[in-house]
């Protein structure tokens, strides 16, 4: 077999293949000859070929390749017809090879299907009526609070606004809105009225609704375990055959072409004589092909293109090769077969419309040489990379993100805590609300301006998932409805930020899957071996022209396609892995909660060398950040420490000599410039302006501040918003 990523030469790629086309070997474009009708008749010959086969096993019959796109020229018809001669041979021989599916157990697993469609539609019926509790409960609450409690601050702001009216204009305009708030409140409280009683007869009824759902929720996992046991049943038979591999130079050619098709692989080998070598290169190496497939097939089958940018990156990189860079490589090659639209800063109109996918492999493999990356990055699979490396960010953007957070916020770097490591910037400045979005600067990028101006939840995720990649660890939007989350990778399994938790009845699922399946596709790929037995059922679905596996009840997914999902299935209910809790749910929709509060950084022990105040033989006077009062030590990747400034803060320093001096300080803000009152020993207020950095280290603007002999201490009032410290300078002006 050819090494994983090694290309055979075109006309060796059919010796490699002993046994698997013999008649049905590639001929090269110069020697095929006819007409144009030629070719249509092979396609029909190929075509009927795979169907007469298929059909002897009661499966329907194989679909013709999928419909054209761009027209084909004549050399792109000569490859389309290869490629669906190749393809129907593969299928027809695919059928035969394949065991039958004992009939009987087929019909059981079928049985059971139907027997979860009624459960599961009952369970959400019952859990459904059991919900309407709640929501009653919450429109009391929003009467309570929100309607009649914002209706009383109203009251009271226009109460307070008539007391201070100084005209009769102020009085009467006073006056209209204290009587629009009181009519306010006496809505609210008929609303209350009205809605305390409809919850207080749903309270009634609430005994037997919780009973009915209890019972509904267990026949619905009665159901499932039932189902879940005619799988296995089935799988039990099947298992010496899927356990092998004899058949996967066949199964994944087969599937390979099945997902690109002919007419896509024709397409893109019709441009010349490079992108036919490539097809051919691709189709000659059975070990790049599984790899692929394993790693979730290339963007919307477009095959010859991931090819491209596959052997595009091995010769830029001589790592790319093997280990960790190889399937970053690939991961980047899959994922970007369709061109992502790169999200430039408004002001530059000449950047690139797409992100090179070239560059892009190239920054992370030179980030993770660096050590600028997560530590379990080298240990990631193709598939957990690609969702690291389809971000929508210029690759200079990325670095921003490392350096930012390393410079502004090291603690999130630091956190132990996988759950909130990186992503925990979210909750402590990305700021809630969308009133200050109208402020976004075109210099910037999209990013920079989240963190600058902040937003409300699509915003606030859309950051977590680009701090998160920019540190190598994958991440996936989780949409609710009316509401944006996001989802990422832990050493101990996927986790939810932001968002409710796994299996929320809103939750409208994750890269294109449910929840559920979602957390099985991330589980089961912990057992590589598992998971190839699971893809063998796929691909054999597959290849016999099934309708693929999907969720919905109403579905009606193929046998071999639903072997390969329960196949999944049982792996992860015997291996019982940890389903971890959502993070930050309420925070969903603003910053503040008890978890921020509680955890808002990861904190440094602070020694005596940290305190120690420098007086340079010039008579400059060094500050370090950890000797302040009132700020928040933390790490610094500068060495020693900085601190997190984020309300008022004192500094108390000897001075040897009383006098003037130029007071600078050395920051990091990623919110826009800001003043802070600043006292010596209670008097002389200066302002001094903390600039917006944009997370890059700057020193501030010198203020002038008369110090004594001895003893001083420095106060700076609260800022508008926090900022990173790492030292105070004191100059004497001489």
């Amino acid at each position: 077999m050819t090494p994983v990523g090694s290309f055979a030469m075109p006309g060796h790629w059919m010796m490699s293949r002993r046994p698997l086309l013999k008649a049905h070997t590639f001929k090269k474009p110069q020697q095929w000859k006819g007409k144009r009708a030629d070719w249509k008749k092979t396609i029909a010959i190929g075509c009927m070929l795979a169907a007469t086969a298929i059909g002897v096993r009661g499966v329907s019959a194989a679909k013709p390749p999928a419909s054209r796109g761009a027209a084909l020229s004549e050399a792109g018809e000569k490859f389309l017809a290869r490629y669906s001669e190749t393809l129907a041979a593969l299928r027809a021989e695919i059928s035969k090879a394949v065991p039958a599916v004992n009939e009987r157990k087929k019909a059981a697993l079928q049985e059971a299907r139907e027997a979860v469609r009624k459960a599961t539609a009952e369970a959400n019926a019952a859990q459904q009526a059991l919900n309407q509790i709640q929501g009653a409960k919450g429109l009391v609450d929003h009467a309570k609070g929100k309607w009649i409690g914002g209706a009383d601050k109203g009251i009271a702001a226009a109460e307070a606004a008539l007391k201070k009216a100084g005209t009769d204009a102020e009085r009467e305009a006073a006056k209209k809105e204290l009587a629009k708030w009181q009519a306010n409140r006496e809505d609210g409280v008929k609303a209350l009225k009205e809605r305390q009683e409809a919850y207080d007869k749903a309270k009634r009824d609430e005994p037997r609704l919780t009973d009915a759902n209890r019972k509904a929720q267990a026949a619905m996992a009665q159901a499932q375990a039932n189902e879940l046991a005619a799988a296995k049943a089935i799988l039990a038979d099947l298992q010496p055959f899927l356990s092998q591999d004899k058949l996967d130079a066949k199964l994944v050619t087969c599937a390979v072409l099945l997902e690109a098709t002919p007419n896509g692989l024709a397409e893109f080998a019709q441009q010349g004589k490079e992108q036919e070598a490539l097809v051919e290169k691709l189709l000659a190496d059975e070990a790049l092909m599984k790899q692929m497939l394993v790693a979730g097939g290339a963007n919307a089958g477009k095959y010859g293109q991931a090819m491209q940018i596959y052997t595009a990156i091995r010769k830029a990189s001589p790592k790319a090769g093997e280990g960790l860079f190889q399937r970053l490589a690939l991961a980047v090659s899959l994922e970007h077969a369709v061109p992502i639209a790169q999200g430039n800063p408004k002001a530059q109109t000449d950047a690139p419309a797409t992100v090179d996918p070239v560059k892009r492999y190239l920054h992370y493999e030179k980030a993770c040489l660096d050590g600028e990356l997560d530590p379990a990055f080298k240990d990631l699979a193709a598939w957990e990379y690609r969702n690291v490396v389809n971000g929508d960010e210029p690759d200079q953007i990325l670095a921003w993100g490392r350096e930012m957070l390393r410079n502004y916020r090291p603690d999130h770097v630091l956190n132990p805590d996988y759950g909130w490591r990186y992503s925990g910037a979210v909750r402590t400045d990305v700021k809630y609300g969308s009133q200050d979005v109208k402020n976004d600067k075109p210099s910037l990028q999209n990013y920079q301006n989240i963190i600058l101006n902040g937003g409300v939840c699509g915003r606030r995720a859309f950051f977590g998932r680009f701090i998160l990649r920019s540190f190598g660890i994958p991440t996936a939007a989780r949409p609710q409805v009316g509401h944006a989350a996001l989802v990422h990778w832990t050493p101990k399994g996927w986790v939810v930020n932001l968002g409710a938790g796994f299996g929320c009845p809103e939750a409208k699922g994750i890269l294109g899957m449910t929840d559920a399946d979602f957390l099985v596709e991330t589980q089961v790929r912990k057992h590589p071996k598992e998971h190839e037995k699971s893809l063998r059922a796929e691909w054999i679905g597959q290849a016999l022209g099934e309708q693929k596996y999907t969720a919905s009840p109403k579905g009606n997914s193929g046998t071999w396609s639903l072997l390969a999902h329960f196949g999944k299935k049982v792996v992860v209910a015997e291996t019982k892995p940890q389903q971890l809790a959502a993070l930050g749910t309420e925070l969903g929709e603003a910053n503040e909660s008890a978890e921020t509060k509680a955890a808002a950084v990861v904190k440094a022990t602070v020694t005596e060398a940290d305190n120690k105040v420098v007086v340079a033989p010039n008579g400059v006077i060094t500050i370090p950040a950890a000797a302040c009062g009132d700020v928040q030590p933390m790490k610094s990747f500068l060495g020693g420490l900085q601190a997190f400034c984020g309300r008022a803060f004192t500094c108390r320093v000897d001075v040897p000599s009383a006098g003037k001096y130029r007071l600078t300080a050395r920051v990091v803000t990623v919110h826009d410039e800001s003043q802070v009152q600043l006292t010596n020993n209670g008097k002389d207020p200066v302002t001094a302006v903390i600039p917006y950095t944009c997370g890059r280290w700057e020193q501030t603007k010198p203020v002038e501040v008369t110090l004594v002999q001895g003893k001083n201490v420095l106060s700076f009032a609260i800022p508008a918003r926090g900022f990173t410290l790492k030292d105070i300078t004191l100059t004497p002006v001489r």
